[in-house]
């Protein structure tokens, strides 16, 4: 009945078997997905437990939200989930990169300088910092920024860092992830080495990592490393599929205060902001996101190891250790990109007869595919795949909030690539 289904779908026997041939592969890589997930799940139960969360948590607040008892226990609870003094969490933080502007603006003055150690910031960023002229930059506060870039191996230039480290030197970028670029993500410990590295020649600097997409992946987050900030979005990992919208920035007491100044008002700061009916969605998301992360990070191994072989790209590759929940893929042609991503589409729940095409999304360069069929819009821990149509031609893929569903949309994506006349199978 299953491979009925398969067929219904629109997928053919050869690719289904296929996909069958791959998996008997991956059956210890799987089990030990599971065994990370396990942990977190454990330590996510474990933090909503040590803070006491009740049913008045799931309660929502209006206007002002001033003694908000679940707002105020989430974040204590984010605090001992990534083991911070402190965190922020709230539905007023409309995606990662506004909870990492949060974080830059609230804690830069004019006359800092910012640096990133790891090349070239996520495309949205590059407005925020002031890389591309844009209105409100951080260019435009009189904050500057330098960069150094990763060396052809992908590891740390620490020569070049520690001559770009000057006394305007305030704060450190460290994208975990890697954005459109095909460079391999940071593992936790690499990020731990450059933060004790970083720290090393200024213990003031603030060191913040970008942790989206990489939540739960590993036992350990970059805060356990050092990181002085992490900061993340809800519609990806530690949402869960379920968090309507929001982010969090979690770290030390006083660089989170500074965020909550900046996202609110000087003055108010954490004690204002209402819930609205939100908590229960974050508490919810937050307990079953270590299963869905898995459930993800399952779906990369296999498109991985799907793809392989077939003269494409692969970052990572098959083998490789997992430290986010994307998979790169390098078509080298548009066609390559936007057929995989009306794969993705046509795997979705929600607007699945919907043909993604290239279109100039605010904050990119280049047109952007994106291909999302989600509950929540824009929501990246649901089946998802995007990229933009530029060389070298590489595809994103990500999601999936179930591994049933990760599994049919990557056969789905390596169908229509097969239908395309890229491959033959």
């Amino acid at each position: 009945m299953t491979d009925q289904m398969y067929k219904k779908l629109g997928i053919s026997e050869s690719v289904r078997n296929h996909g069958e041939r791959v998996l008997k592969s991956l059956e210890e890589r799987f089990r030990k997905i599971d065994e990370t997930a396990e942990y977190n799940q454990l330590k996510v139960l474990s933090a909503m437990q040590d803070n006491r969360v009740s049913e008045a948590c799931l309660h929502p607040s209006t206007g002002y939200g001033y003694n908000d008892l679940g707002r105020d226990t989430l974040e204590r609870v984010y605090a001992s989930v990534f083991h911070t003094e402190d965190a922020l969490v709230r539905p007023l933080i409309a995606c990662g990169t506004h909870a990492l502007a949060v974080a830059l603006s609230g804690n830069l003055r004019p006359g800092d300088e910012l640096l990133s150690p790891v090349g070239k910031p996520y495309d949205t960023l590059e407005e925020v910092i002031g890389i591309r002229p844009s209105t409100g930059s951080l260019a435009e506060y009189g904050v500057t920024y330098r960069q150094v870039e990763l060396l052809p191996d992908g590891n740390f230039d620490y020569e070049a860092i520690r001559s770009a480290v000057n006394k305007k030197t305030r704060m450190v970028t460290i994208q975990r992830s890697k954005g459109y670029q095909t460079r391999k993500t940071l593992s936790v410990k690499q990020i731990g080495e450059l933060i004790r590295f970083l720290h090393e020649i200024n213990p003031e600097l603030i060191c913040m990592v970008d942790n989206c997409y990489g939540e739960f992946v590993e036992e350990l987050e970059p805060s356990d490393a050092g990181a002085d900030l992490v900061v993340g979005s809800l519609i990806k990992n530690p949402g869960g599929g379920l968090a309507p919208s929001g982010g969090y920035i979690a770290g030390k007491k006083k660089y989170v205060e500074r965020a909550a100044f900046r996202l609110t008002s000087p003055g108010l700061g954490k004690e204002v902001g209402a819930s609205l009916q939100t908590n229960p969605a974050f508490y919810q998301g937050l307990f079953l996101a270590p299963t869905v992360t898995a459930a993800a990070l399952k779906g990369a191994v296999f498109a991985a190891n799907l793809f392989e072989g077939y003269g494409f790209d692969i970052v990572p590759d098959g083998k490789e250790s997992r430290h986010d929940i994307i998979q790169a893929i390098t078509f080298g042609c548009p066609e390559g990109v936007i057929a995989f991503c009306r794969g993705i589409q046509a795997a979705a729940p929600v607007d699945s007869f919907v043909t993604p095409e290239p279109w100039a999304m605010p904050g990119y360069d280049a047109d952007v595919i994106m291909a999302a069929g989600a509950f929540v819009q824009g929501s990246s821990i649901e089946l998802s795949a995007d990229g933009p149509i530029k060389p070298p031609y590489s595809v994103f893929f990500q999601g999936g909030l179930t591994w049933p569903h990760a599994k049919c949309g990557i056969l789905m994506a390596f169908q229509k690539i097969v239908d395309a006349g890229l491959i033959t199978v």
